[in-house]
């Protein structure tokens, strides 16, 4: 048998290795790729054009780990690289002069409005790429776990697409294809985090801390977000100053809460099983040693899952978690923000922009379809405007203490149910029995506007009877 036969997998007389898995190690360890390296393979082709596609190809794999996973630091240097293509300079003294003087405003304006102490934290100013750096290990944390079964099933899907005879002259090479997938997931999320660290404003702008005990604004973006909103640019940054204050107080004095929600979108991602002939279709047409094809492969909705019912009903508790958490803080913000002349026009401008699809959800929908948008926005902020009116601040602020204390989606639905029955779960031993008194005597069973006592009023019946139901 002749030792040029690229099929041979090595197993010649000469025990000579393959010469592709020679070349897939040469590319795996950063060695360089000669055009003689390609001589006597058997292949129709121009050694020079050859050694132009495995250049791609080591580019592409000096991005992957030794075991076929998502590299993340490049992922965040990815982010970076866009962050800063377009325009993103250090912030100024004088812009982190507004944010301070901003966040101290913003500060005295919610003590009157919420029960939440003050979080003991500097009030920073960063440029694009401090938020990645100072964010991307949330956004590691979230994506993690769809890496690891989009990886798993790229690599299936790879394999089964592939012919034997491309297997048999790869060899340990297949496998280093397929790790390929778990390292361009981990490119497309650092293309989003990228891309949405141009848009948002501050360190809480997706509803939840990124960097846990940091607290900071970003005033380039800021002022670009203000751009076209024909509004004092002091009166944007103090409304959003505003706004990143309450978060802070929030979850920095309920700390369950952030390691809940992060909960729950761990136990979504680890549900997900991508839908293989998806990934099959995908790959169908795929020159497994063309990079380009393997990255037009997955730049589209590839990842997108297929929801089983729990995660249907992880998706439906995150969503209203969420919801909560933006109407609180749409509420009390409003209500600090009352003498700002500015503050309806910016509180229903960020309504829109978060109920309609804000920054996370582009990031993470195509992604790993997540979609962290707050749908009940407006019912939830509702929610605690009614609460406060009927039971006080302090008794409001309260509810932040467990996740059983909080309205579900369908308190959001009915609110005026909600208050009586935290009423009752809460009443006192006199309470109680004041209740338990009033149902045996049948007053629960009173229609609004009847007095408790049938026979004091109104119409009776021709026997001159109560009302009680009738037997015939």
């Amino acid at each position: 048998m002749s030792t040029n036969n690229p099929y041979n997998n090595g197993n010649n007389d000469d025990n000579e290795d393959n010469p592709f898995e020679e070349l897939f190690r040469k590319l795996s360890s950063g060695q360089g790729i000669n055009p003689e390296d390609l001589q006597g393979m058997a292949m129709p082709v121009d050694p020079a054009m050859m050694s132009g596609m495995f250049a791609q190809i080591q580019s592409m794999m000096s991005g992957m780990n030794s075991d076929g996973s998502a590299n993340w630091g490049q992922a965040r240097e990815h982010a970076r690289r866009l962050a800063s293509a377009e325009k993103d300079p250090s912030v100024t003294s004088t812009q982190k002069s507004a944010v301070k003087d901003a966040a101290q405003l913003a500060q005295l304006w919610l003590d009157p409005v919420i029960d939440f102490d003050r979080a003991a934290l500097a009030d920073e100013a960063w440029s694009r790429s401090e938020w990645i750096e100072n964010c991307f290990d949330t956004f590691r944390e979230i994506s993690e776990p769809v890496a690891n079964s989009v990886t798993e099933a790229m690599s299936e899907a790879l394999t089964q697409q592939m012919p034997d005879e491309m297997k048999s002259m790869l060899g340990q090479g297949a496998s280093v294809i397929g790790g390929m997938s778990g390292m361009m997931f981990a490119m497309q999320l650092g293309q989003a985090v990228g891309e949405l660290s141009k848009e948002v404003v501050s360190s809480t702008d997706i509803g939840l801390p990124l960097s846990p005990g940091r607290s900071a604004l970003l005033p380039s973006n800021i002022a670009d977000f203000g751009d076209g909103l024909d509004l004092p640019a002091q009166e944007v940054m103090l409304f959003l100053a505003v706004r990143e204050a309450a978060h802070i107080r929030l979850f920095h004095a309920n700390p369950w809460l952030r390691e809940n929600i992060l909960d729950l979108i761990t136990r979504y991602s680890r549900g997900i099983h991508v839908d293989m002939d998806r990934i099959e279709e995908a790959t169908r047409d795929m020159d497994p040693m063309n990079p380009e094809s393997l990255q037009d492969a997955l730049s589209g909705d590839i990842f997108k899952p297929t929801l089983t019912d729990d995660q249907e009903v992880t998706l439906r508790r995150l969503e209203t978690l969420l919801a909560l958490v933006e109407g609180w803080v749409d509420h009390v913000s409003t209500e600090a923000t009352k003498n700002l002349p500015s503050s309806a026009a910016l509180t229903e401008t960020l309504r829109r922009r978060r109920a309609g699809g804000g920054p996370a959800e582009k990031a993470f929908g195509s992604l790993i379809g997540l979609e962290l948008r707050p749908r009940r926005l407006r019912e939830a902020s509702q929610f605690w405007k009614g609460y406060e009116e009927e039971h006080g601040v302090e008794k409001r602020d309260a509810l932040w203490e467990a996740p059983e204390n909080l309205p579900t989606d369908e308190d959001l639905d009915h609110p005026e149910n909600f208050g009586s029955a935290r009423d009752l779960l809460h009443a006192s031993d006199e309470e109680m029995d004041a209740a338990l008194e009033k149902l045996l005597s049948g007053g629960y069973d009173d229609q609004p506007g009847e007095p408790e006592d049938g026979n004091d009023s109104g119409p009776q019946d021709g026997d001159g009877s109560d009302d009680q139901p009738r037997n015939d």
